[in-house]
């Protein structure tokens, strides 16, 4: 037996390498594989998606676009017939290529346009030594969670009394997206033979290599990584006039070819390395400019997002890395995260862990032995990696100075004012957010809010499109003076119930954008032209995404920031807590149809307006 020639150590590693294989596989076996939709129930979910979207004549056309396309014994049905058995032969017939074609195809910046940033409530200090206590105590909390994560101890969640998928835990710590010259790839270094045992720690733009484990395996001591964030203080007093990091907010095509160029010296490939295969990143940022408390929070969760610029900490980030933690002296904090290989709701169980762990005090001693001194990565730049910093440095600010962000907290009333009035308290955000965007545009526009896929085996997310006729009507209705109180609340609960029929349809499996997208895909993979239903000025319109929300329930006072998924949109994000309510909106400036701030001023002035329909003042 292989086994006997192994070392103790090494025998209990391989036992506990097996026992988490296959208590993960008994804890995914409990989840169903996700069902291709019927055709037919799609194509008719697409056509009344469009129907408050586009005006009668386009939708006409549409209509006879999608009867085409969906006839019996048509394209439509050969697709079926070939994505249903792609469904038997895989784990998921959708996740793999949802990921390729929305995430590692895309080349915009991973900044701003993809990586959302959670920003949570500031910590009670305001200098460094602080900042590194704190640094301490939450690196200890992630290295925490993973050993939880590593056991198989983590609890399967569930939905509605169905168990979830857990696949993507374990996937969030040593793995970073690596970018390519057409498309990027994610690596996974984790659940390799020797999984790596350093976390990275950038400060001044600096980056270290952090072992986090001692010597016989055990975890360090927070006293002991105490000790060590210190050393790399103290290593690092100056800012690094060659900000590497500023190099992964680049699009991707040019970061891809600036990653081969920077490869080819044996200094760089060992420290991009060193920073891919960590089990997360930690910044230790400067302290966000403060001009008002009104504005901080908004700077605060735009500084996690980017860093703030090339004059402040936006060289403290890897923005390729699937974790970055970032802690400012001024008790800022928050998380960046990579979506290829995690989403929101991982994302917000690890941070209810860090909070948790740290109301604890440190149950260990740091035992007396040698630590050694934390490794400073190097990087060889000369003039083409040069140029690329510059370009990046000059890219990066601009992008920045376009976005515009508007983080606040809606205390008037949380989610317990629809729960008493029978209504879900997400459809009724969305719906009021549908009638924010009309008071500010006199328009419907497609938007989304996203739904998971987790009580699917690997299934990740579905969109659910806001935009019903019910929501229109109710938004037609809504500031006519001649339309009744009592019209108004039936249109309001209408519209809340066709969002919840939605919601319910995508947590079956059968939302209609990943199915439409697998139809496309399918026809690619056979070597098909793309069908006409795909082609359709209709279908362009209904997948620009004006409005681009998500909710991230927690049970912090925590705030997701992320941009828009065009030019001319906005992105919007939420927490519901049970007396209020945490929003960001952003959008970019250069648009002039958009403002962040207007949208924002609009939405509290469009909450308090439902609450008064639904609980008159008078």
């Amino acid at each position: 037996m292989i086994l006997q020639r192994l070392q103790p150590a090494a025998c209990r590693a391989a036992w506990r390498t097996r026992v988490c294989v296959r208590q993960e596989q008994s804890r995914f076996s409990s989840v169903p594989q996700q069902p291709v939709p019927p055709l037919a129930q799609t194509l008719q979910g697409y056509l009344q998606a469009l129907e408050p979207l586009l005006p009668p004549d386009e939708l006409a056309h549409t209509r006879r676009m999608v009867h085409e396309f969906g006839r019996p014994g048509g394209l439509g049905s050969q697709l079926q017939k070939r994505l249903d058995i792609r469904a038997k032969n895989t784990k998921n017939w959708i996740t793999d290529w949802w990921v390729q074609c929305s995430y590692l195809e895309n080349r915009e910046p991973l900044a701003v346009h993809s990586n959302p940033a959670i920003s949570l409530p500031r910590r009670d200090f305001n200098d460094w030594r602080s900042q590194l206590v704190f640094a301490s105590k939450l690196i200890a909390a992630v290295l925490d969670f993973k050993a939880m994560t590593d056991r198989g101890q983590l609890p399967v969640e569930q939905l509605r009394g169905r168990p979830l998928c857990m696949e993507l835990y374990p996937l969030m710590f040593s793995s970073c997206r690596v970018p390519g010259p057409k498309h990027d790839s994610i690596a996974h270094y984790g659940r390799s033979r020797r999984s790596p045992t350093h976390i990275t720690v950038v400060r001044n733009y600096q980056f270290f290599q952090l072992e986090v484990y001692n010597s016989d395996g055990s975890r360090m001591t927070e006293s002991q990584i105490h000790s060590q964030l210190f050393r790399i203080r103290s290593q690092s007093w100056k800012t690094d006039k060659e900000p590497m990091g500023i190099l992964t907010s680049e699009h991707r095509h040019t970061w891809g070819a600036a990653y081969n160029r920077l490869l080819r010296d044996k200094i760089n490939r060992e420290s991009v390395r060193a920073i891919e295969t960590g089990l997360f990143s930690l910044c230790l940022d400067s302290p966000v400019m403060r001009i008002s408390d009104e504005k901080y929070a908004s700077r605060k969760a735009a500084q996690v997002l980017h860093g703030g610029g090339t004059f402040s900490n936006s060289g403290n980030r890897w923005f390729d890395k699937t974790l970055q933690f970032v802690v400012g002296e001024d008790g800022s904090w928050g998380l960046l995260y990579e979506q290829a290989t995690t989403e929101g709701v991982q994302v917000a169980t690890l941070l209810h862990h860090i909070l948790e762990y740290c109301e604890k005090p440190d149950p260990k001693r740091a035992p007396l032995i040698p630590l050694p001194m934390p490794k400073k990565l190097y990087f060889y730049i000369d003039k083409e990696i040069k140029r690329d910093i510059e370009l990046a440095k000059q890219n990066l600010d601009i992008l920045i100075n376009d976005l515009d962000v508007k983080v606040f907290n809606f205390k008037t009333f949380g989610k317990e004012l629809p729960k008493r009035n029978k209504l879900s308290p997400n459809a009724f955000i969305q719906v009021a957010l549908q009638l924010s965007y009309y008071r500010v545009h006199n328009e419907m526009c497609p938007s989304c809010d996203i739904a998971s896929q987790r009580m699917f085996r690997g299934g990740r997310t579905e969109y659910i499109r806001s935009p019903t006729k019910e929501a229109l009507a109710f938004v037609l209705a809504f500031d006519d003076a001649s339309v009744s109180r009592e019209v108004k609340l039936q249109l309001l609960r209408e519209a809340v119930e066709a969002y919840v029929a939605l919601t319910d349809l995508a947590l079956k499996g059968c939302g209609i954008d990943r199915h439409l997208l697998g139809l496309k895909l399918q026809a690619i993979e056979q070597g098909l032209s793309i069908p006409k239903i795909f082609m359709d000025t209709g279908y362009g319109y209904a997948t620009h995404w004006k409005l681009r929300t998500g909710q991230v329930p927690a049970n912090t006072d925590s705030v997701m920031c992320f941009g828009p998924l065009v030019p001319d949109g906005y992105a919007v994000c939420y927490n519901p807590q049970a007396d209020h309510v945490h929003f960001s909106v952003t959008a970019f400036n250069c648009c002039e149809e958009t403002n962040a701030e207007t949208l924002a001023q609009t939405v509290q002035k469009t909450l308090c307006d439902l609450q008064e329909l639904l609980e008159p003042t008078v």
